[in-house]
């Protein structure tokens, strides 16, 4: 006699095949990570991306035992680095660790992309956000940001402007657009090669991360103009924001987020989101949230994803509303 009739084993047979399906993920998180992880770094060494990748990765290694090796792909405004990650195995072995360069910004700017920041990534968490500072070299007869537009009106198209990211690139177009100035842009593969040229003389300005910036302006190099955002900055209480400075209505700041690979299993994703949230909370992160005038800021992917399609729509507006055309 049979002793499972026939509707029974079909669903027993359906919940063994659903198991075997969600199985190999399962296991996949339980030994995750088995090996050393690699965090992608869209820009150079010893930018804000790459400080808080690092800052991370000293956590990761702290919490699993397993290294974090950080590679640094900078150019083309992170989609060098994008374009590997989105082809890289989805097992949780390659993270992005960006900014809304790649993930907000660059859709708008770029009229082909090599990537696609929505289909060809799993979300898996934020990271921080931040201000930007204007800063000008030390030299400069600039003493204040009214004193520097009026020197961009005075000869327009002669002043210049460096940038290293979609975010540093915006902010600059965004104060040409709201101050009325003509301000020649030069493009970098990262902020710190624009930092460089500004402290030789080849650019006259630039708006730049303060993890970047900071360290300049304390050792006296550069001189802080104005604050990106519409509150100053903990690093540089001095220094006004550029809506206090007359650039009124000026804000604009950027966030940090992890990223892998589409298609990663849910179950590794989860594991990145706890592991990479404490990481947040490190001694190491903190010295750079504290160290930059930044904050640490996590989500669930799902909050990720959806602040995300907020940020792309609000990123499309201001460089539509900047005048700058894709390239």
């Amino acid at each position: 006699m049979n002793r499972f009739p026939r509707l029974h084993r079909r669903t027993w047979l359906a919940a063994a095949l659903a198991t075997a399906a969600t199985l190999p993920g399962l296991v996949q998180a339980q030994a995750y990570p088995a090996k050393p992880v690699t965090f992608v770094v869209p820009f150079a060494a010893g930018s804000a991306t790459d400080q808080l990748a690092r800052a991370l990765g000293q956590s990761f290694t702290e919490q699993t035992g397993q290294s974090v090796v950080v590679d640094n792909r900078a150019g083309a405004s992170g989609m060098i680095a994008a374009q590997y990650v989105a082809r890289a195995p989805a097992d949780g072995y390659v993270v992005l660790i960006t900014t809304n360069t790649t993930h907000a910004a660059n859709e708008h700017l770029y009229r082909k992309l090599s990537y696609d920041p929505v289909k060809d990534f799993a979300p898996v968490t934020g990271l921080g956000k931040g201000g930007q500072v204007l800063v000008v070299n030390a030299s400069a007869p600039y003493k204040n940001v009214g004193e520097l537009l009026a020197a961009a009106r005075k000869s327009p198209g002669k002043l210049s402007f460096g940038s290293g990211s979609s975010s540093s690139r915006v902010a600059g177009e965004m104060l040409k657009q709201m101050a009325q100035v003509d301000i020649l842009h030069v493009p970098y593969k990262s902020n710190p090669l624009a930092i460089t040229d500004l402290l030789g003389g080849q650019i006259d300005m630039m708006i730049t991360d303060t993890a970047t910036g900071v360290p300049q302006i304390k050792a006296g190099k550069l001189r802080a103009l104005g604050y990106s955002t519409q509150k100053r900055s903990t690093q540089l209480p001095d220094v006004p924001t550029l809506d206090e400075a007359g650039v009124k209505g000026y804000d604009m700041g950027y966030w940090f987020a992890a990223y892998a690979p589409a298609g990663t299993p849910a179950p590794v994703v989860a594991k990145l989101n706890e592991v990479l949230g404490k990481a947040t909370k490190s001694a190491a992160a903190k010295g750079f949230f504290d160290g930059t005038g930044s904050e640490a800021w996590t989500t669930t992917p799902e909050e990720l994803a959806r602040f995300q399609a907020g940020e792309t729509r609000k990123w499309g507006q201001v460089i539509k509303a900047a005048g700058v055309e894709a390239e």
